[in-house]
C-alpha cells in the first residue's frame, strides 16, 4: 500500500515545566514519554499535594507569566520580571513559590495518585477568571506511561489547517499557536479541522517515528488565558466552543475540541520539515 503524505511538521515546541510557556526547538528525539524533555518537570501545591495547572486559572494562571527551556540537565524558567532561575538551584521553591502565590515544590516526579483540578471551561467562560468554579478532578496516567505529567497522552498534535479556521472564525482574524500549547504543529493544505478525522490513525513521521492518533483534544480555560505578551483572548475557547463540539472519547458530551492526542508506537527521531505521512 502506498503512504499517503498528509503534511509535513512546521514547528516542534515543548514544555519543559508543566503549564509554563515552552520553547520551539529544531528538532528531537521522541520515546513512549513524548518528545525529550516535555513535561519534565511540575509544581506541586505544599497544601493540596495537587499538581499545579493553569487549568485551574483562579489558583495558577501566573505559571503563565514564566517560560522554561531545557539547559542541560537543568530547566531554565523565565520569571515575569525576567528573573532568571535554575530548577537545580537550592532556593529555586521559595522563588517560585513567591511568583504563583502559593506555597509549592518543584519535582521530577509525580506522587502516587498524582491529581490535579480542571475548572470547567464554560463556567470559567460564564463567570471570570476568579469565580470559584466547578472543577473536574484529572488524574494522570490514562494514555501515558506512569511516572509522567501529561494529562492524557504524551504527544499533541495541531494542524495549519485548523488554526487557519480557527481564525477565520474569530472575531480577532487571529489564532495565536501558543495558545493550543502543541507538541508538533503540522502545515496542511487547506482550512477545517482536519485532525479529528485522524483519531485512530497511524502517522509516520520522518524516517522511523510512528504515532497512533487516539483522542482529539477537549480544551480548557487555558487558550484564553495571557500567555506572556499575549493578552488574554476568551474567544480562543469561545470560537471551538461554538464551531466544533464534538465527542473527546467515546461516551463523553461533545467538548470544545482543537488538536488531537497520540501515543508513540515507534520512537525516533523527528525535526522541523519532516514528512508525515498516513
Amino acid at each position: 500500500m502506498t503512504d499517503t503524505a498528509v503534511g509535513t511538521v512546521g514547528a516542534l515546541r515543548r514544555y519543559p515545566v508543566k503549564s509554563m510557556l515552552g520553547e520551539r526547538i529544531p528538532a528531537t528525539e521522541v520515546t513512549d514519554r513524548g518528545l525529550a524533555g516535555d513535561r519534565r518537570l511540575a509544581l506541586l501545591d505544599r497544601g493540596t499535594g495537587k499538581v499545579a495547572s493553569a487549568k485551574t486559572p483562579r489558583l495558577w494562571r501566573s505559571l503563565l507569566t514564566c517560560a522554561a527551556a531545557l539547559a542541560g540537565p537543568a530547566a531554565r524558567i523565565t520569571g515575569p520580571a525576567g528573573e532568571t532561575l535554575l530548577s537545580t538551584d537550592a532556593g529555586v521553591d521559595d522563588a517560585l513559590s513567591a511568583i504563583v502565590g502559593r506555597p509549592v515544590i518543584l519535582t521530577d516526579r509525580p506522587p502516587d495518585g498524582a491529581e490535579l483540578d480542571r475548572s470547567r471551561p464554560d463556567e470559567v467562560l460564564a463567570q471570570g477568571l476568579d469565580a470559584e468554579v466547578a472543577a473536574d478532578v484529572v488524574r494522570f496516567g490514562s494514555a501515558s506511561p506512569p511516572g509522567t505529567f501529561f494529562d492524557f497522552a504524551p504527544v499533541h498534535l495541531l494542524t495549519t489547517a485548523t488554526l487557519d479556521r480557527l481564525a477565520a472564525l474569530s472575531p480577532r482574524g487571529v489564532a495565536e499557536v501558543e495558545r493550543y500549547r502543541p507538541n508538533l504543529v503540522i502545515d496542511t493544505p487547506g482550512t477545517g479541522f482536519v485532525e479529528q478525522q485522524w483519531v485512530g490513525r497511524e502517522l509516520r513521521i520522518g524516517d522511523r517515528l510512528v504515532l497512533r492518533v487516539v483522542a482529539s483534544t477537549p480544551r480548557c480555560a487555558v487558550p484564553t488565558l495571557a500567555h506572556g505578551d499575549l493578552p488574554r483572548d476568551a474567544d480562543a475557547l469561545r470560537t471551538p466552543a461554538v464551531h466544533n463540539r464534538v465527542p473527546a472519547l467515546p461516551g463523553r458530551p461533545p467538548e470544545p475540541c482543537v488538536g488531537v492526542y497520540a501515543q508513540v508506537l515507534r520512537p525516533g527521531p523527528v525535526r522541523e520539515g519532516d514528512t508525515v505521512r498516513f
